[in-house]
């Protein structure tokens, strides 16, 4: 990696461990093994490097979560794969993020001492919001869940669940705690699932099948 992408990642690092407020320029500079003049040749402030932080998370995000969505044709199980990629491939992806959700310990620091900032981290809280509504009301449209399920309740509860999770697992580290509340969020989405319209769709693969 280059000098630039070096303070990207360490610096990511340090924000999910203790924030951005408290992850000061000097320690970024010590764990890269630089100093001022290389910092500053890359970043003019440690805000700049706040938007190259978040930009690369954000990235590193939706590679994880959104990995292998494409091959699924069900909106429902898109959920559903959010929620695995979430728990098993982002949240616990301590190599990238050793103190957990780095979007959360934004949210948390940055709300009252930098809305500016705090403002770019909530667009991504919102996309997620707008992708399991979008993708919860193309489930209901194919007949994947009950036709008397409020999707704006179901999405709410899906992205509290999961901040919920990410704010426990922040501050415990206990992955089967984790993969509780996650799988708690799987068994509700497949209690409010169709069970009639699943039936009919295995009955028709079993019988293409034989054919």
């Amino acid at each position: 990696m280059s000098l630039r992408e070096d303070i990207i990642y360490e610096s990511m690092r340090l924000f999910s461990l203790k924030g951005y407020i408290n992850t000061g320029i000097n320690e970024i500079i010590e764990s890269v093994g630089s100093s001022k003049g290389g910092f500053y040749n890359h970043f003019t402030s440690k805000e700049e490097l706040f938007y190259e932080v978040l930009s690369n998370a954000q990235k590193i995000w939706r590679n994880r979560v959104l990995d292998g969505l494409n091959q699924l044709n069900s909106p429902l199980e898109k959920v559903i794969r959010i929620l695995e990629n979430y728990c098993d491939r982002y949240l616990k992806d301590s190599d990238n993020f050793p103190g957990g959700c780095i979007f959360i310990t934004f949210s948390v620091e940055l709300d009252d001492q930098h809305p500016q900032l705090m403002q770019e981290v909530n667009k991504g809280f919102v996309r997620v919001k707008d992708l399991l509504m979008r993708l919860l009301e193309e489930s209901r449209e194919l007949g994947e869940l009950k036709q008397d399920v409020n999707t704006d309740r179901v999405t709410e509860l899906i992205f509290s669940g999961m901040i919920g999770s990410s704010v426990l697992f922040g501050v415990d580290k206990s992955t089967v705690a984790l993969d509780r509340s996650i799988n708690a969020l799987i068994d509700f989405l497949n209690e409010v699932r169709n069970k009639e319209n699943l039936l009919s769709k295995l009955q028709s693969k079993k019988s293409s099948t034989m054919n």
